[in-house]
């Protein structure tokens, strides 16, 4: 099997990165960065969201496991002190695979050419710096009203977690096939009206994002930002692909929510 280790470059992550690699390869994996079967992250969620970017083209044979070397991290199963029973699982047991969804967002210009397509693992945000953000709101093709506020957030299930929640948006089961629409301090008056709630859209109901004031607008897709002009449209929808973890023993999402937000001393 052919693996990597993706570290967040502090002292502590690069130390256990290089045991990772060293113990492994003594067990005869072969470390390959361009075509790995597995990508071990050592760091936090910000690391494990660069590992999954950086492999984003071979979602359909690599699988993804997290060591958090900092706080709690969300998509990480391990601890620094079980690294070497990690390394043993690795080598010696074949791993499960779970598939959790993930958001495609997909970027148009009015000057037509290429589109610009993306896959979030957390959430895709929409903001500009020039005031509010005017959008005709469109599901599965038809208007669904006009949202005039700060942003909009589209979430993934697993990414329902992050920035979401802060929002006051649900938080979904990965198991369940969907994207997350929430707003980001909405205008509500006798003159503008939005649903206020958040939005949960299934697989294959399409959301459609048309600027209804030219404007700049800063789009960000997990933790990468961009500023986009002469946006025609900006469409989201639970993606073809899926990104795999590799597990080892059970982490139940429940628990991971629990443990994240709620768990007691």
């Amino acid at each position: 099997m052919k693996f990597t280790v993706v570290s967040r470059g502090d002292e502590r992550s690069n130390k256990i990165k290089l045991t990772v690699k060293q113990y492994l390869t003594d067990f005869d994996l072969i470390y390959d960065e361009k075509e790995p079967d597995l990508v071990i992250s050592v760091g936090g969620d910000g690391t494990f969201l660069e590992a999954f970017h950086r492999y984003v083209y071979r979602l359909k044979s690599t699988a993804f496991i997290g060591v958090h070397t900092g706080h709690l991290g969300f998509y990480a199963d391990w601890v620094p002190e079980e690294v070497e029973k990690l390394i043993i699982e690795i080598a010696k047991t074949p791993f499960q695979i779970v598939e959790y969804p993930l958001l495609e967002v997909i970027i148009r210009s009015h000057t037509g050419g290429k589109e610009d397509r993306f896959l979030a693992l957390n959430e895709s945000t929409i903001k500009t710096a020039e005031g509010s953000v005017v959008f005709d709101v469109q599901i599965k093709g038809e208007h669904f009203e006009t949202f005039r506020g700060d942003g909009l957030c589209i979430s993934t299930p697993s990414g329902s977690t992050a920035y979401n929640k802060a929002l006051g948006g649900a938080i979904l089961h990965p198991a369940v096939d969907a994207i997350q629409l929430t707003e980001m301090a909405s205008i509500n008056n006798r003159v503008f009206r939005t649903i206020g709630s958040p939005l949960i859209l299934p697989k294959h109901h399409t959301c459609l994002l048309k600027p209804m004031v030219d404007s700049s607008f800063l789009i960000a897709i997990d933790h990468f930002t961009e500023t986009y002009t002469n946006v025609k449209s900006i469409q989201c929808r639970v993606a073809k692909e899926r990104i795999r973890f590799a597990r080892f023993r059970p982490f139940p999402f429940w628990n991971r929510v629990r443990d994240s937000f709620v768990a007691e001393e």
